[in-house]
């Protein structure tokens, strides 16, 4: 009678242990401990649902029929407040924030995050998905180059003669003009209305005696704090302040004999 080999038939027959060794059920499910077998698919260590499963999403579309008609199609109308609009989620603009902050003179990062903490700009959200599908649906014409236009480079005329700095000093004087006069129109409208005389102001000798102010000297240009203190000469040529006191008369003197706007320039010839 020939020997035949047993044959073992059990959940742990394709693990990494076999018929030896500890069983535990963790092994079932575990991707290390599974083998796989010839000729059928990997389980992955998952189990199936059940026969009465259905797989796909919900379908929750309504079938309407005669009694829904004669109740008055309940769930058809819209809502007592009608129809309301879905608030979009934002976030943060920081670019925006950016650009403000360095329009207001605040380079450094603790005055950054301080006119971020202060102020807030709001913008939609980039969807990326939506941003493709638009390219997908746009024809583009064959000539079409792909990539970011180089930017152009910066006139070095307009950096030698400041022409960005009084730019942005010119910006700054009508910003703080326009909050002035925004403050100014603020104040009137708050006031009583007859106090106002309907717009109507008659000025006066003793009223522009009463509201004369004295000539003050122009605010100085705005500069870097960084600078204010660290920006200065290392080599004094001069031994004490008297010698370059008197360097400095002698230039103004001197200046007579010189050509050019501010007598720097070289000697004039004699006349005759």
């Amino acid at each position: 009678m020939a020997l035949t080999e047993p044959s073992f038939h059990g959940d742990f027959d394709y693990t990494a242990t076999g018929v030896l060794g500890e069983k535990r059920s963790t092994m079932l499910h575990n991707e290390l401990h599974l083998r796989d077998r010839v000729g059928h698919v990997k389980t992955r260590g998952f189990d199936l649902p059940g026969k009465g499963f259905a797989y796909g999403l919900p379908y929750d579309r309504r079938e309407y029929t005669a009694a829904n008609a004669l109740q008055g199609w309940n769930g058809t109308y819209l809502t007592k407040g009608g129809a309301t609009k879905t608030k979009s989620a934002t976030e943060r603009d920081f670019m925006y924030l950016n650009r403000a902050a360095i329009g207001g003179g605040l380079v450094k990062a603790p005055e950054n995050s301080d006119y971020r903490a202060t102020h807030d700009a709001r913008r939609l959200p980039f969807d990326k998905k939506e941003m493709a599908s638009k390219m997908r649906s746009r024809r583009l014409p064959p000539t079409m180059v792909f990539g970011i236009p180089s930017r152009p480079s910066t006139p070095i005329f307009d950096l030698l003669e400041h022409k960005y700095q009084d730019r942005w000093v010119k910006e700054r004087q009508n910003q703080l003009s326009a909050k002035k006069s925004a403050e100014i129109k603020r104040r009137v409208m708050s006031a009583p209305a007859g106090s106002r005389n309907h717009g109507m102001i008659y000025e006066t000798r003793a009223c522009l005696l009463r509201t004369y102010q004295n000539p003050v000297d122009p605010a100085p240009l705005w500069q870097l704090p960084r600078f204010t203190k660290s920006a200065k000469p290392h080599l004094q040529t001069f031994r004490k302040d008297s010698a370059k006191a008197a360097a400095f008369r002698n230039l103004e003197t001197d200046k007579i004999a010189r050509q050019g706007d501010f007598g720097t320039g070289i000697y004039e010839k004699a006349q005759s």
